[in-house]
């Protein structure tokens, strides 16, 4: 654990909250995740024995607490680990504000992106009367991660590698890029439609509600709106002053 050694309280939440990798697992189970796996889906790149040390600190000190759930244990944020979220969301909204679309190759993660897709989806939109299955197509992704189903029925939604054996409702062919960009506000539905790095195939009535069931990141709204800002700002113009004895522009 990391030690300032100083008495300020900022030092010493910071021990805490900044260490590697404690902030992305607040952020998941702050995003309803209780058992050990499905922390894990939102942190891919974390293995398992190093989460489990976080999790382990996190109970020690108060902000995570473990009980018995079936076969396997759940963990939940104690009233302390809540009074983290308004950080973890003023962070998020800071990076969208600030940091934006500057993402490198290696930030791209098909598998993280679906697992937010489908936590995030709003389930309130998707027709009751029927099951919609939706399945994603990465040309770039990694092998094992380039086809996923998302299957949306009575009220809930679950996340395939494999086939689940459904009638389609609609298909999305994408780069892992481009519907980062979608999902994170950084880019327009239409725009990345438009210049044919997604496409929708399946009925149009459900092609044009897919936006609408599929949503956008927590953050999305922040990036769209600092996009639209930044759009409608007058150009800069220089005020340069010739050097002396400098041609005067005719």
């Amino acid at each position: 654990m990391i030690n300032y050694g100083q008495f300020c309280t900022v030092a010493r939440g910071a021990e805490v909250f900044g260490e590697r990798w404690t902030p992305l697992v607040v952020r998941e189970l702050l995003c309803g995740s209780t058992r050990f796996n499905d922390i894990r889906r939102g942190v891919p790149r974390m293995s398992a024995t190093l989460l489990a040390q976080r999790l382990r600190k996190l109970e020690e000190i108060g902000v995570v607490e473990r009980s018995r759930g079936g076969s396997a244990n759940e963990y939940r944020l104690t009233a302390a680990g809540e009074e983290l979220r308004p950080i973890v969301m003023a962070l998020g909204h800071w990076g969208a504000r600030w940091i934006g679309s500057r993402l490198q190759p290696n930030q791209l993660d098909a598998g993280f992106l679906m697992w937010d897709v489908r936590r995030f989806a709003k389930l309130d939109q998707f027709p009751r009367e029927r099951r919609v299955v939706i399945q994603f197509c990465f040309s770039d992704a990694r092998t094992r991660e380039r086809v996923w189903w998302l299957v949306v029925e009575d009220g809930s939604a679950d996340l395939c590698r494999d086939d689940p054996g459904h009638e389609m409702t609609l298909i999305v062919e994408s780069s892992v890029l481009a519907l980062t960009d979608v999902w994170t506000g950084d880019r327009d539905p239409s725009e990345v439609m438009s210049s044919g790095e997604l496409r929708v195939i399946g009925p149009a009535r459900d092609a044009k509600r897919l936006w609408s069931w599929l949503g956008r990141s927590a953050f999305a709204s922040t990036r769209a709106e600092t996009r639209a800002s930044l759009s409608s700002e007058p150009p800069r113009v220089e005020n340069v002053t010739p050097r002396a004895g400098a041609a005067a522009a005719p």
